[in-house]
């Protein structure tokens, strides 16, 4: 009887340090993005996506992403949506590691559908613009090295758009972002949701950054992702990198929870990207 109890409380050990890991245990996936319309200037740019901390902490005021980010050199961070979560709504929390961010390269945001759904977003985009992040909301930037641009474009959560269809609100936030792009600029867009990949495909978007699936929560090995918000079971976009057309997509799976407490065998992420001219 003993041993059965001994057996017992090992196994359950040995699951909830599994439950840990998987939710603690940073992993850097790296990519390297090739494209003839990539500047030489901008050869070698190194960019670093997160997405969905949803208020998650990882070490005293964020300091162990925050190291994580540092080892991956980028020259500048993208934040996919779902800095915060509308459950548990802590802007404190994002802003430990915002302050980090902005004090070692630049910072790109956009809105995820967490804070489209809670009545904080000028909260949100007011402090976050204060501390120095470039808030994107259906607009770009263009960024310039050696007298030659970039274009990092913004859009916002189709839940901005209230009951308006998802694709259809997509497809004018991604126009309005794409109008002041110069003819022929690289694109790098940020959009939370992967799920309407084609709206990027049909305005010829070149790379996306997005989220939004939690890697579909649970992982089955060798089959990915459980389950995805807009794409219900066994989803397509929940992870990895995806080409369609003239798009490449990348999409992050994510950093913390939000209903469902835990991850499995689907440690949190940041993402490395590097762009390489052709």
């Amino acid at each position: 009887m003993v041993r059965k109890i001994v057996i017992l409380f090992i196994c359950l050990f040995v699951f909830w340090v599994f439950l840990e890991v998987n939710n603690a245990w940073i992993q850097t996936t790296r990519y390297t993005i090739k494209s003839k319309k990539i500047p030489k200037g901008f050869d070698g740019l190194k960019i670093v996506q997160i997405s969905d901390l949803q208020d998650a902490t990882f070490g005293k005021k964020q300091e162990k992403l925050m190291n994580k980010i540092k080892k991956a050199e980028p020259d500048l961070v993208v934040i996919t949506g779902d800095l915060v979560d509308s459950n548990r709504y802590d802007l404190a929390n994002s802003r430990d590691l915002i302050e980090k961010l902005v004090a070692y390269t630049d910072v790109f945001f956009v809105l995820g559908n967490h804070e489209a759904a809670i009545n904080q977003v000028d909260e949100i985009t007011e402090t976050l613009s204060s501390l120095g992040v470039h808030v994107l909301r259906n607009q770009a930037i263009q960024l310039k090295r050696d007298h030659q641009v970039i274009s990092i474009l913004g859009v916002d959560d189709p839940l901005m758009a209230g009951e308006q269809q998802p694709e259809k609100a997509m497809g004018q936030m991604v126009q309005e972002a794409l109008s002041s792009v110069p003819q022929g600029s690289y694109t790098i867009l940020l959009s939370h949701r992967p799920e309407l990949m084609a709206v990027y495909v049909e305005n010829e978007v070149d790379l996306v950054f997005s989220g939004h699936a939690h890697g579909g929560q649970i992982r089955l090995p060798g089959l990915g992702g459980l389950i995805a918000p807009g794409q219900g079971w066994f989803p397509r976009y929940t992870s990895g990198e995806h080409q369609e057309g003239k798009t490449t997509m990348i999409i992050s799976r994510g950093l913390g929870n939000s209903l469902f407490p835990y991850r499995i065998f689907n440690r949190p992420e940041i993402i490395a990207v590097t762009l390489k001219t052709i």
